[in-house]
């Protein structure tokens, strides 16, 4: 039987911080970052536990730790959660302090803070006689958390970094909140005490302890399926940063590297970035599943000039992958705007790493032919995935193939590029037999959006006229309307479903037109069509007196020969 390298439990804070654990926060984790809304969050909850119908329990969510010996843990997801309840904490011992200053009930008090101080917060070490905190911070924070935090020393306001500063503030945000709830007199020390040791038992996590960096990241993949967000990236950092700094490493050097993360994780934010980190991997090396990439990257990147190489090229190419998902990106060209607007349109992300590679080899020395790759991206997309809805691995596979091939310098010429999406081309027997077959429910706003663009790029070719296809001046008229009325139950109930969202059943009609046709019946809505400044429109009324089943698989088979002369490659040869 395989080894458990994770295990999952639930625990309370009381829990978390007894037996002599200790936690600390790797010395490359973001910085603490909460704010009001979040302290503001956090404190009403934890009100609401001691109101006369309170719950008995507030959930914290998830904590991911890491160790090796079960004492000792670093916590991989969390420790902005555990960071404000252990200031938390610190501000009612900050605030018995004082009650003791002001002899209120001092001695007592002075048990208490020194009982609860041992508990939650730090121990003396029984060997060493060394006290210990529970708790350290990462590189930036912890020589401010354990001078003045820890002891609870008078904290300076200058000379602090912006997480220090965040610190110093929820400190004294949580000693205000605090002081409100106990007062100052005779009774607070106990009140205050009560409130700490009731509290510790109310608050519990689901608690996940793996035992290295790569069992860390499954976790989050498959908690990242099921919507929980956590810092897969964050985690990345963390083992580069080691692997740099394993070294003799300057703080200014450190410094620097940590400015260049921040501005790669600030351009295209921390939840896209474990998404860049595969596509630039995949742009450069044979395809790698998302599940075995931080493996992967791992083994590759081992030494400290790996790594250097590493972030200097994810800096490079982060701008350029911002710019991909981005179609108003300035760098972009009228034609490259319109072909990325497409993929997304299409929610086609499999391109990208190719798109990436070929941006590198080509967008400067040969940029007709870069956007003519853009193009036909945008129309195997089309083919492909809209229209023929084929496998996307399949796919990835032989865009990954071409982008290392560009990477690695064994395909130079940008023809050769295009060639090769040939094997990823639905030649136009398969493509015209799925396009007149089609549904596209417009329910879903993507697909009225893909259909609106399909009919006005049809009406483009008909008749030369360039119509905004995402102007609110026109409307998507289903002529076999969505709610049909009685006028049309001459087509069985049955088959009106399937028939509604079929192509050739949607064609564009002015929006003033439109707005009274609603569910009316076929020779009402002929005679508007007759009107209309679209010409498919106008082919409607001209070529079909009535409207059924024959008459709308008829039309989808026309637009089907129509659109397969508009989405189309030359590819020669």
């Amino acid at each position: 039987m395989a080894t458990m390298n994770f295990n999952t439990t639930n625990a309370t804070f009381r829990q978390l911080l007894g037996n002599g654990l200790s936690y600390r926060v790797p010395p490359f984790q973001r910085d603490y970052s909460w704010g009001d809304d979040e302290w503001d969050d956090l404190w009403q909850d934890i009100l609401g536990l001691f109101e006369n119908d309170g719950e008995p329990a507030h959930y914290m969510g998830y904590l991911v730790l890491q160790s090796s010996d079960n004492k000792r843990f670093d916590i991989i997801d969390g420790q902005q959660r555990l960071t404000t309840l252990s200031i938390m904490i610190l501000t009612c011992l900050g605030h018995m302090q004082d009650l003791i200053r002001s002899n209120l009930d001092a001695e007592n008090n002075a048990r208490r803070k020194e009982q609860l101080q041992n508990s939650y917060i730090g121990y003396l070490d029984p060997v060493s006689l060394v006290p210990r905190s529970k708790l350290e911070l990462n590189r930036h924070n912890n020589r401010f958390y354990q001078t003045y935090l820890v002891p609870i020393e008078k904290i300076p306001q200058r000379g602090l970094n912006a997480s220090e500063h965040q610190l110093r503030k929820a400190f004294n945000w949580f000693k205000d909140k605090v002081r409100s709830r106990t007062g100052a007199t005779v009774n607070s020390g106990k009140e205050l005490a009560a409130f700490i040791e009731s509290l510790v038992d109310k608050l519990f996590f689901t608690v996940i302890t793996v035992t290295d960096e790569l069992n860390a990241f499954k976790v989050f993949e498959t908690l990242n399926a099921r919507g929980v967000r956590l810092s897969a990236t964050d985690l990345l950092k963390n083992y580069l940063f080691s692997v740099i700094s394993s070294q003799d490493t300057h703080e200014t050097e450190l410094k620097a590297l940590e400015e260049r993360w921040e501005r790669i994780v600030g351009l295209l934010g921390s939840e896209s970035f474990p998404e860049f980190l595969r596509i630039f991997w995949n742009s450069r090396n044979r395809l790698v599943r998302k599940s075995d990439l931080f493996k992967t990257i791992r083994r590759r990147i081992a030494t400290r000039d790996s790594a250097f190489e590493l972030l200097r090229d994810l800096d490079h190419s982060a701008a350029v992958y911002a710019a991909l998902r981005d179609p108003q990106d300035p760098s972009w060209k009228s034609d490259e705007k319109v072909a990325l607007a497409q993929l997304i349109m299409f929610n086609v992300r499999q391109p990208l790493a190719m798109l990436l590679s070929c941006h590198t080899r080509f967008h400067e020395t040969d940029r007709a032919d870069f956007t003519r790759i853009m193009k036909a991206v945008a129309i195997v997309s089309f083919r492909y995935n809209v229209i023929c809805n084929l496998q996307t691995h399949e796919q990835e596979r032989l865009y990954n193939e071409i982008a290392w091939r560009v990477s690695s310098g064994s395909c130079t010429r940008p023809s050769e590029v295009i060639s090769a999406l040939r094997n990823v081309y639905p030649d136009d027997t398969r493509f015209k037999v799925a396009f007149a077959d089609k549904e596209l429910r417009t329910t879903n706003s993507r697909n009225k959006k893909v259909v609106r663009y399909i009919l006005f790029e049809i009406e483009k070719q008909r008749s030369g006229q360039d119509f905004d296809f995402e102007s609110a001046t026109y409307n998507l008229e289903h002529i076999l309307p969505e709610h049909p009325s009685e006028d049309w139950s001459y087509i069985e109930e049955s088959k009106q479903d399937r028939l509604i969202y079929r192509i050739g059943n949607m064609t564009p009609l002015e929006t003033s037109r439109n707005r009274d046709l609603g569910n009316a019946d076929y020779s009402t809505k002929r005679q508007v069509f007759q009107q209309s400044t679209f010409q498919i429109t106008r082919a409607v009324s001209e070529h079909y007196e009535t409207w059924d089943e024959t008459k709308i698989e008829a039309r989808q088979k026309q637009l089907a020969n129509l659109a397969a002369g508009i989405w189309k490659i030359e590819f020669g040869g």
